[in-house]
């Protein structure tokens, strides 16, 4: 029988063992503060940090946030970022994407990386992505880090077993494969531009697609057994929230699968949550 993998239960474990430690940092009289920053007023973006903040409070970590315009100046954007850096009180700093194409242009990587590296809780400076290529440690993308513990919550060790990633976003998709890649499993990683992507799928025992398309991974490419993350988030005509998978039928194929929603979405959060004390005793050389 299938296993439905409860991402809202794994995030539930994560998030008390967060709570516990913020507790502790406050006994010893310290506080954990988070900023995050939202440019323009795109709905989805302000459910997500919306999100952020309720997780935050619950774990009695001080949220922040820190709001522009959409027709705000880069320079505007660059000295909010930089000042938030550089606060000795803030302990993480999180940039939510996307930012509008107006404010930021080609230059996104650059706003990125004007974030103290021992404050990216989202893990995506050139510094923290250059760790994880080496694999050494730092702040890791806060959902690579649910798909890894998704899948060890129902295959404890992936060393050597083949892998297939349907995605390559510096957000979800490469920090993802590396992370596998790290914990010795042998990774193919797959993108838009793949050519007849059934190739690769069948021979899996573990898929991960984050790819943005709805249905994309469909029973057929799928071998019995295997287990399917699924990453992907899209909001059809109708309203309904699916995945990347066609779910019913491919649960029907796989050993375990996460569900949309309920998945990975929480346990995003929830290792959002665990980076953000990291880089406090990051920060205190603790």
């Amino acid at each position: 029988m299938t296993q439905i993998i409860d991402g809202k239960a794994l995030a539930g474990a994560v998030r008390a063992e967060v709570a516990e430690a913020v507790r502790e940092i406050k006994a010893q009289g310290g506080e954990v503060r988070f900023a995050a920053v939202l440019v323009g007023d795109d709905p989805a973006s302000q459910i997500y940090v919306r999100n952020k903040q309720r997780a935050c409070e619950q774990a009695g970590i001080i949220f922040e946030l820190h709001t522009l315009p959409a027709t705000c100046q880069f320079v505007e954007l660059t000295d909010l970022v930089r000042q938030l850096s550089a606060d000795k009180k803030i302990n993480g700093v999180l940039l939510q994407l996307p930012v509008p194409y107006e404010v930021v242009g080609d230059r996104l990587n650059e706003v990125l990386n004007l974030i103290d590296p021992c404050k990216d809780v989202d893990g995506l400076t050139v510094a923290n992505m250059g760790k994880l290529v080496d694999g050494t440690a730092g702040l890791c993308a806060c959902t690579a880090q649910g798909v890894l513990h998704a899948i060890h919550s129902v295959c404890p060790d992936v060393s050597g077993k083949n892998i297939v990633v349907i995605g390559r976003s510096r957000i979800v998709g490469r920090p993802t494969s590396l992370l596998l890649s790290n914990h010795h499993a042998t990774v193919t990683v797959c993108h838009r531009l793949t050519k007849d992507l059934a190739l690769y799928t069948p021979t899996a025992d573990i898929i991960v697609v984050a790819a943005g398309c709805p249905g994309l991974l469909t029973a057929d490419m799928v071998k019995a057994g295997a287990i399917v993350i699924d990453v992907g988030i899209n909001r059809l005509a109708d309203g309904r929230l699916v995945g990347d998978v066609d779910f019913e039928k491919v649960a029907c194929k796989a050993a375990a699968i996460t569900p949309v929603p309920g998945g990975i979405g929480p346990l995003t959060i929830a290792f959002l949550l665990k980076n953000i004390v990291r880089a406090y005793r990051l920060q205190h050389g603790l």
